[in-house]
């Protein structure tokens, strides 16, 4: 796809940042952001590679490219922008380790990481050939601090992270004391759920400080939902 129209379809996820309580401190005036060309030639690439490998493996149900990036790109990089604000992405994300659960096609994980590249990213994916498809994604797009691990979540031991994400993992309610427990003393939890999902994944996740639902642009019942662990 051409790097104007992704740009165009882009632009309502990237208008404006909503701001959440562990945000409120950022000020509302920021401008709205634009993806450089680099970044918008990258993303044109993961799409055709997702397409090319989606023909051979199930990385995705949407076979619309316009609609992967509203679908897939937009929302991931929504959120992207609410945990590492573009006027302040180089001090936030310079020493953030994000860890991305049940990875997939690599949403939000990878696009978290072309919005903020100073970031220390790591894919968690169970699916051999899912995480065979995410290394020839970062090789392709030379992304450099990320590591993919074609483990469950739940042999990650020893280990945490400043972010840890979540968005369409299967057995979410297993899943969530999990991320939780990933998440480091300081650190946040980031949701793509359904609106439906939000009531209870925030009273199980009772050791987290939660911001408003923040509507992801264009859904009529996609949010995200970021907690910051209590200290």
């Amino acid at each position: 796809m051409h790097p104007d129209r992704i740009a165009e379809l882009l632009e309502p996820f990237l208008a404006s940042r909503s701001l959440t309580a562990c945000h409120s401190e950022q000020g509302s005036g920021e401008e709205p952001a634009v993806l450089s060309s680099d970044q918008l030639h990258h993303i044109s690439t993961y799409i055709d590679l997702l397409l090319r490998w989606n023909a051979r493996i199930n990385l995705t149900a949407i076979r619309d490219p316009e609609e992967i990036v509203t679908r897939h790109f937009g929302e991931s990089l929504f959120a992207a922008r609410q945990l590492f604000p573009g006027s302040s992405a180089s001090s936030l994300a310079r020493m953030s380790k994000v860890a991305d659960l049940g990875s997939g096609a690599g949403f939000p994980g990878l696009p978290i990481k072309l919005w903020a590249p100073q970031i220390s990213l790591t894919l968690v994916e169970s699916n051999q050939r899912k995480a065979t498809f995410l290394r020839e994604v970062s090789r392709a797009l030379t992304l450099t601090s990320i590591d993919i691990l074609a483990v469950r979540a739940e042999a990650l031991v020893g280990v945490n992270f400043d972010v840890v994400t979540l968005r369409a993992v299967e057995r979410f309610d297993a899943i969530l004391p999990v991320a939780t427990r990933l998440v480091s003393q300081e650190g946040r939890l980031a949701l793509l759920i359904g609106s439906g999902q939000s009531e209870g994944a925030r009273s199980h996740a009772d050791q987290f400080s939660w911001g408003s639902l923040l509507p992801i642009p264009g859904s009529k019942s996609r949010v995200l939902a970021i907690g910051a662990r209590i200290k």
